[in-house]
Parts: C-alpha cells; structure tokens; sequence
C-alpha cells in the first residue's frame, strides 16, 4: 500500500482533467491553441495533447457532471467575457472543496489506499481524533465479522428471508447512527452469502435497536447479528449454555421493552422471537464484539 495524500489526486489526476475538458471547451468556442495555453497556464504543446486526445485525465472525473458544468460554465464566462482568472479559480476552488469531502476525490482516495474504506475520508475532513479512531474500529471489527460468515458457509441456511445484519456500536452510543452495520442487510442468493456493501454507520435499524438495548443496560455488549429463528438454532445454544431469551416481536417501544426486559435477567448472549403477523421469527446473537456475536453465530450453525 502506497501513503497518498488526497493532494496528490488533486494535482496528478483532478488538475490534468479540468484542463484537459476545458481546453476541448474554449477551443468549440473559437479560442486558438495558444490562447488556450495561456488561459490554463500550460504550454502550446501540452494544450495540443489536449485537443488531440493524448492527455485526457481521468475518466473517473471526467465523467462528473460537477465537473463538466464546472468547466462549461468557465469556458462561457471566458468567452462572453463575464468571469475572469479569479472567478474561474473561485468555481473550481469550491468544486474540489465539494469532491474532497465525501465525493469522488475521497471515493479515488480510499481506492488508492484501503485502509481508508469505509471510513468516507473522515481522516481527511475531520482529522485523527479519539471518536474517530473508534469508529475506524468498530468499522473495521464489523467488515471481519462479515468477511467471518461469508467463510461460513453452514449459515447460508440461517439467513431470514428480511436478510441479516451484522452491527456494532460505538462506546456510548446514544443512536443508531452510533452504530455500523452493512447498508441494505446481507442476503442469501444461490447458496452463498451477498454482501451489497462496506459497513456504515446508521445502516441498521432493528439490529441495532436491540445492540444498543443490550448495551444500556451491559455498556460490554455492543454488538450482534440476526438470523431465522428455528428449534436447531435455539436446540445448539442450550447445548452450549446459553440459554435463550424470549421476547415480544412487536416493533411498537422495542428498545424500551428490550431494555426491561434485559435489566430484570440480565444481557442473553441469544434472544429471540416467534414472529407475528407480518413479522419474520427472529434470534439475535449478541457480543462484545461484531465479531465475537459472529464467531458464536457460527458456532451455533456448525
């Protein structure tokens, strides 16, 4: 892995295509190659390259819409006269500005560096500070939890027909968007586990209502998983002791009623539900970790 600083994609792949699109546009309004030259600041020759094709930038930026306004909207001012050198640095000054944070800088960024995945470039807008870290390791606890299953392949057939979730949440959650979890649940299709996305904050809804229950009431529990109910599932957790606990499937006051519910038992490492009307029987496996709760998951599904 190469360290890249998201300057270095301004200068090497952002800069290359503006000038690049915006030489192609003055040129379709009757600017020469030499005028061309000196309004980017470049030479004759590279502005040739431009309009030949041979120095085109980067598709990846290209192909953005900002970027292509941007350069439209430049390449008229120029023209009509109604936008000068400074008002043309201010658009695009304020366009990287908008691709630096969480745009398309960021999204090339965390290609050229995957430490950084999944964690929207917040190192670069926010700076490395103590909740940062955090949520770069619940983050990257959630991501081998689910690369855990996804080796598993006796849970396939656990997965609930709403798909499953893997989710952990911060120290001190106070909400779900404290809490990581994969956008959009993870499904079974032909045999094999899918999953549509790295893990994000605020991605679950009902797993991490019942993560940050556990949590309320045992701050060491701070993550689980969901998956079918069924008499094998709950049959295995009692051969290994862990007794399950029952509760109402209702959604109406779940975090309240989960909360009572553990502060008069205590936190089960397994919960579940026989489902309603319109509501799928569910058990949640919880644990300290995304990845403890996935590696008892699995465990129980063996």
């Amino acid at each position: 892995m190469t360290v890249q600083l998201p300057s270095e994609i301004v200068v090497e792949r952002v800069l290359p295509t503006i000038r690049s699109s915006l030489a192609v546009a003055l040129e379709q309004r009757g600017f020469t190659q030499r005028e061309i030259a000196d309004r980017l600041g470049v030479s004759q020759a590279a502005v040739s390259q431009y309009l030949s094709g041979d120095r085109t930038g980067d598709d990846r930026f290209a192909r953005e819409r900002r970027l292509q306004e941007t350069v439209e909207r430049i390449a008229d001012g120029f023209a009509d006269g109604t936008m000068d050198d400074y008002e043309a640095l201010a658009e695009l000054l304020a366009m990287i500005r908008a691709f630096e944070d969480r745009g398309p800088i960021c999204a090339v960024h965390e290609e050229e560096m995957p430490a950084l995945q999944g964690l929207g470039c917040d190192l670069c807008v926010r700076g490395q500070d103590r909740r940062l870290q955090a949520e770069r390791d619940v983050l990257e606890n959630v991501r081998r939890a689910v690369r855990t299953i996804s080796n598993a392949p006796a849970i396939v057939d656990h997965v609930p027909n709403v798909g499953t979730n893997v989710a952990m949440a911060l120290p001190d959650a106070a909400d779900a968007t404290d809490v990581a979890a994969v956008p959009g649940r993870i499904h079974a299709m032909r045999g094999q586990l899918n999953v549509p996305a790295n893990p994000e904050f605020g991605a679950s809804q009902h797993v991490a209502t019942t993560v940050l229950a556990a949590a309320a009431i045992d701050p060491s529990v701070r993550a689980g998983i969901n998956l079918a109910t069924s008499d094998s599932l709950l049959e295995a957790a009692r051969e290994r002791g862990l007794d399950p606990l029952e509760f109402d499937p209702d959604y109406e006051d779940r975090h309240e009623r989960l909360r009572s519910l553990f502060s008069e038992s205590d936190v089960p490492r397994v919960l579940y539900h026989d489902g309603a009307f319109g509501i799928e029987p569910i058990t949640y496996v919880l644990g300290e970790t995304a990845v403890d709760a996935v590696e008892t998951a699995v465990a129980l599904t063996a």
